[in-house]
């Protein structure tokens, strides 16, 4: 097997005249050059996380790496980057995303970006799905992501009366999934919480529009593990990343998903609750979706104008969002007779008593003196 080229982001954009946000979001460009921002990105160890790490580096930015406590150790996440600062953290206790938080502005003098990388799912059927699985995805996803943003919302509110017309005083890349847009059988509650996250998501962007918040959700299809790629001065292995001072981290694929044994009503070939498990399976390494072009359209979306609230990564995501809603619109146009009934005619009882009530006022306002002479011109005629 032929082992892919060492590409940089800054090679990867020349190669690709596609991969840039449209133009109406005023992405960065020669003609709109960046400014350097510091980002502060949870889950950096898995590897959608870690090669948005390299392109915000890559980039000239700084960035506050933050690895999964109980899977990484300091060690690990030392010695990356002269710009990174390598940091743990348990998105589940608040105690430990404010410290992380707080290091972050120590070390860089602020904070402009946060994104939430971190994830946690079982791999089986509603019914296998015991209290403990329930909890942890719900703890880690989403009271995961609502404690960084209530711990990191105070310091934005902050710089927004700092800011100059038409800055941004902050901005959220949440990173959610396609299952938060359709159920995938087999991981049911972990489509509830990134459903809840986006729900969090969308209502949040009310309450934080005035202060020049911005927010986004992004939603990735499959993503392939098609390192190496990343920063040119450094050297990283397919499975694990090498720091500057020689040691590994050993990153796990598909490391954030527990594959639960199913019990017997679920143990067939077909089951639809195995259907992720036999996905993931068949997938392997032939995910169509690259991690690293995604990350450097996440970099680009950190650095826009104009972000939208969704940004889906890839054509299963496109495809398959597209196709949830196509299904949603075509069924509430079979189902809408039951509240909009039809008298005969094609005409609504609704629609004839409006007309009559409109019909009494023409005449009420026809009782001047020009309403007399259109009726005697009616007559006449």
């Amino acid at each position: 097997m032929t082992t892919p080229p060492v590409l940089s982001p800054t090679t990867l954009l020349a190669n690709n005249p596609r991969l840039h946000l449209p133009a109406a979001t005023s992405p960065p460009s020669d003609t709109n050059p960046p400014a350097q921002k510091t980002w502060l990105i949870f889950g950096a160890t898995g590897h959608i996380g870690r090669s948005l790490v390299k392109a915000a580096l890559s980039h000239g930015d700084n960035v506050a790496a933050v690895g999964r406590t109980m899977e990484n150790s300091m060690k690990q996440m030392q010695g990356w980057h002269e710009r990174c600062l390598g940091l743990l953290c348990d998105v589940r206790v608040r105690e430990t995303v404010k410290q992380a938080v707080d290091d972050c502005i120590a070390r860089f003098g602020g904070l402009d970006i946060v994104v939430n990388c971190s994830g946690y799912g079982v791999i089986a059927s509603c019914e296998d799905q015991d209290t403990c699985d329930l909890r942890s995805q719900f703890e880690t996803n989403f009271l995961g992501t609502l404690n960084i943003i209530q711990l990191t919302l105070p310091y934005f509110r902050e710089q927004s009366a700092k800011r100059k017309e038409g800055e941004n005083a902050g901005r959220y890349l949440i990173f959610s999934s396609t299952s938060g847009a359709l159920g995938v059988p087999g991981l049911g509650p972990y489509c509830a919480t990134k459903y809840a996250t986006e729900g969090l998501i969308e209502s949040m962007l009310y309450e934080i529009d005035a202060f020049g918040i911005k927010a986004t959700l992004v939603e990735p299809g499959h993503m392939r593990l098609d390192e190496p790629t990343g920063l040119d001065d450094q050297t990283f292995g397919e499975l694990g990343l090498e720091g500057q001072d020689g040691h590994k981290i050993n990153l796990k694929k598909y490391g954030h998903f527990f594959v639960k044994k199913p019990s017997a009503p679920y143990d067939t070939q077909t089951a639809p609750s195995g259907h992720a498990r036999r996905v993931v399976q068949w997938l392997a390494d032939r995910q169509p979706t690259s991690a690293v072009k995604s990350a450097e359209l996440v970099w680009q979306l950190g650095h826009c104008k104009y972000p939208p609230l969704r940004l889906l990564l890839g054509m299963y995501a496109i495809e398959s969002v597209r196709d949830r809603l196509r299904s949603i619109i075509e069924e509430i146009e079979d189902w809408k007779h039951l509240h909009f009934p039809v008298a005969e005619g094609g005409k609504g009882e609704k629609d004839d008593e409006m007309k009559d009530e409109e019909g009494e006022e023409e005449d009420v306002e026809m009782g001047g003196e020009e309403g007399k002479q259109e009726e005697g011109e009616e007559v006449e005629a």
